[in-house]
């Protein structure tokens, strides 16, 4: 028996140094610092000049952006109000940093306009109905989850979740009623006034529908964050617990039936469930 190992001797049972450094990161130490991470990345977020073509907000998403920014929980990061567009590339397909625009509005848009724009191609044009997205982040996945049931309710079904490697938490509003339809090619168009005509009178529906689910949401967000109760503002039920701000199927009924009164809700032009969260979780 070597010197220093006399009887009962045997490896340390002291706690390890690291234990206090876990301690400290509990969910109530981690907390705060979270928070604090979350404000100072949204403070820069949004002192960033706006990298659009347009380089302001579209006026709808401007009335949301507002909205969610002036709630500490949430930043919003990009938004279109949707579109009707004419892309001209040059042959050498959809990208978007190779075209041109010959003609975007967001609002419903009349053939003439259409006609006089194709007079400008040289290449091939598609014409677009590109529909309403709003990206948010988020500081807790309560918060992004209560985003979201409001936005399924509003129509935009395509909407969700991704949680970053960073913890980074980002809910995406966006649904499925787009239109996409090659016009010319190489500058000749391929296709008949007629059918132009009726492109664009499809496209006009899409977008009074899009309208009309902005404004639902809108109205849907506003109740909700009325209504809902924040995370930090409850005593905690034990150590790793937290009530959910999540908004259940039975309160998002009345969200959804106070913010339509009429109750005509969309067309069910999609076969995206509203009743179930649609969360992609990307480790």
């Amino acid at each position: 028996m070597g010197p220093g190992r006399g009887r009962g001797a045997g490896p340390s049972h002291a706690p390890p140094r690291q234990s206090a450094a876990r301690k400290s990161l509990s969910p109530a130490g981690r907390r705060p610092r979270a928070m604090a991470a979350f404000a100072r990345r949204k403070a820069q977020r949004l002192a960033r000049p706006d990298p659009s073509r347009k380089r302001a907000l579209d006026a709808r998403a401007a009335e949301l952006a507002r909205l969610l920014n002036a709630h500490e929980r949430f930043c919003t990061t990009s938004s279109c109000d949707g579109r009707v567009l004419l892309a001209d590339t040059d042959g050498g397909g959809i990208q978007k940093k190779n075209c041109t625009w010959l003609l975007v509005t967001h609002d419903p848009c009349a053939k003439g306009d259409v006609m006089i724009a194709l007079e400008k191609s040289t290449g091939d044009v598609v014409f677009k109905f590109e529909p309403f997205v709003l990206h948010v982040l988020c500081r807790e996945l309560q918060d992004a989850q209560l985003l979201h049931s409001v936005a399924v309710d509003s129509g935009f079904r395509n909407s969700g979740i991704t949680v970053g490697r960073g913890g980074k938490i980002t809910m995406a509003v966006r649904s499925t009623h787009c239109l996409e339809v090659p016009l010319s090619r190489k500058g000749r168009l391929m296709v008949s006034d007629e059918y132009i005509e009726f492109l664009v009178h499809v496209a006009n529906q899409k977008m009074e529908e899009n309208i009309r689910r902005i404004e639902r949401f809108h109205k849907g967000l506003e109740l909700a964050l009325e209504t809902a109760v924040p995370t930090d503002t409850l005593a905690p039920e034990g150590p790793e617990k937290s009530r959910p701000v999540y908004v259940h199927r039975r309160k998002r009924r009345t969200i959804r039936e106070q913010a339509d009164p009429s109750g005509e809700l969309e067309p069910q032009d999609d076969t995206e469930s509203s009743l179930d969260l649609f969360a992609e979780i990307m480790i």
